[in-house]
């Protein structure tokens, strides 16, 4: 089979064998397709993991120092939330973790949507508090 080949901007012509050919064929055509589906994305919508992971593209990997700062910041969230009651630690986390609004929150606990204001704001003064302490940080 015959292959055109683009080589300093000229194109040559290169005879080659059929299983060559195929594999250029298919990297041209993974190649294409990798172009249209980042062009799809190009406004931020979420880009498909899996091709990013077949197409040899890296995945993030976490740094040593980076796992050390996340576990160091986890132990120090965990302290804050240690000093709370485990009402305030429930309602803030189903708050902030889950995403559930306050009267949601009520429902779950049983208690008005103003006492579950009440124990949001004084775990949020809290952290408020616990992160004075640590300007630049």
């Amino acid at each position: 089979m015959e292959v055109t080949i683009y080589y300093n901007g000229q194109a040559v012509a290169v005879e080659v064998t059929l299983e060559v050919y195929e594999f250029l064929d298919r990297a041209d055509h993974k190649a294409e397709n990798l172009s249209h589906e980042q062009r799809r994305h190009w406004d931020g919508r979420e880009f498909d993991e899996y091709i990013v992971a077949t197409e040899g593209v890296g995945i993030y990997g976490e740094t040593p120092e980076d796992y050390l700062c996340r576990k160091e910041t986890l132990g120090e969230l965990m302290a804050v939330l240690d000093t709370c009651t485990e009402a305030q630690r429930r309602r803030f986390l189903l708050y902030a973790l889950d995403g559930l609004t306050l009267t949601e929150i009520g429902t779950v606990c049983g208690c008005s949507k103003v006492s579950v204001y009440e124990s949001i704001d004084a775990v949020r003064k809290k952290f408020l508090k616990f992160f004075a302490n640590y300007p630049n940080e």
